[in-house]
């Protein structure tokens, strides 16, 4: 991993623009992931399903899942121009869309599966967030959400020594407090627990939650971390497959 420089600008969607932020995220969490919706959705049919991958940055995280998904119709989804620029590179079909505002380019009931990846810690409007991604998805579409745990193992201990837990950040200009070296401009962090209780309150049906490694964990702790996730509540990574009901 390599260092950020301290961010200047003022404003998130500014923050966002830069290229120096980090938009990639982990393979071994893009492949758990791939894996859970590939095996919700079933071979692919004569019709391809439409599966979203909002804020998908770099689109490398899509590209990583996209073996995984064969048959289906993968489409990036960002507001950054800059994260889309480098996704065109990787895949088929990327196009700008937004949350808030005036919503995301698809009609409502028009997608099969939304892939939902570190995008919702970052979020001012997490709620209105879910709400929209409930809308484009037809009934019983299915919703593949990652998120940090900010009760992953190693954060429990650093919060009894009383250390600023890993995934939190209190400036968007440079990290104070906490193990890293990157600002990556989280600005809500759940527990397992926390987020089975607001997806299922946003309408949807929980089906399941796993947990994933996290590829920035120091090299000597990684085999520990990769236990970890056979107890998703001590995870790094929560994924959380969800449907419309």
């Amino acid at each position: 991993m390599t260092a950020t420089a301290p961010v200047r600008r003022t404003g998130l969607r500014d923050f966002y623009e830069n290229p120096a932020v980090p938009v990639a995220s982990g393979t071994p969490r893009s492949l758990r992931q791939a894996r859970m919706l590939a095996a919700a959705l079933g071979p692919a049919g004569r019709t391809p399903r439409t599966i979203l991958d909002i804020g998908c940055g770099d689109g490398t995280a899509a590209a990583t899942a996209a073996p995984l998904l064969s048959g289906h119709r993968l489409v990036g989804v960002d507001w950054s121009q800059d994260a889309l620029s480098r996704a065109r590179t990787r895949l088929a079909h990327a196009v700008r869309g937004e949350l808030g505002g005036g919503g995301l380019p698809f009609g409502s009931g028009s997608v099969d599966a939304v892939l939902f990846s570190e995008v919702i810690e970052h979020l001012v409007d997490p709620d209105a967030a879910l709400d929209e991604l409930r809308r484009v998805l037809r009934p019983g579409g299915h919703l593949m959400l990652s998120t940090p745990n900010l009760a992953a193992w190693y954060n429990r201990a650093l919060l009894l020594a009383g250390v600023q837990p890993v995934f939190s950040e209190v400036s968007l200009r440079a990290i104070h407090g906490r193990p890293g070296r990157e600002v990556v401009g989280h600005l809500r962090l759940y527990t397992a627990r926390a987020l089975r209780e607001f997806v299922a309150a946003a309408g949807f049906e929980v089906v399941r939650l796993e947990g994933a490694p996290f590829h920035g964990v120091p090299r000597p702790l990684r085999p520990l971390d990769r236990l970890a996730c056979a107890r998703p509540q001590l995870a790094s990574i929560l994924l959380l497959h969800a449907r419309k009901t």
